[in-house]
């Protein structure tokens, strides 16, 4: 926010946002601006890292789940082969 968006003292600290030193409960982003989330929900380094992305830095869309891993699943399981190749809506 603080680059994109150019808002004076937007700061980043421990995953939480914060104005002139104020802790943010909500935060409404600009209009055409976008969180963009990573494909590791709990560690992603994506808007919550780098922030918000304006509509015009935005190139693509995902469309398939190429491949889907669990990571707690045994060697011969952690492929989910039922999430193979969906289409992303």
């Amino acid at each position: 926010m603080a680059r994109y968006e150019h808002n004076l003292g937007v700061t980043w600290k421990d995953g939480m946002i914060y104005q002139n030193g104020k802790m943010l409960t909500s935060y409404t982003i600009k209009q055409n601006y976008y969180m963009m989330m990573g494909d590791n929900r709990h560690n992603s380094e994506d808007s919550r890292f780098w922030g918000f992305v304006p509509e015009d830095h935005v190139v693509g869309k995902a469309v398939l789940i190429w491949l889907s891993v669990d990571p707690n699943a045994g060697f011969w399981n952690k492929i989910r082969w039922n999430r193979l190749f969906d289409i992303i809506h």
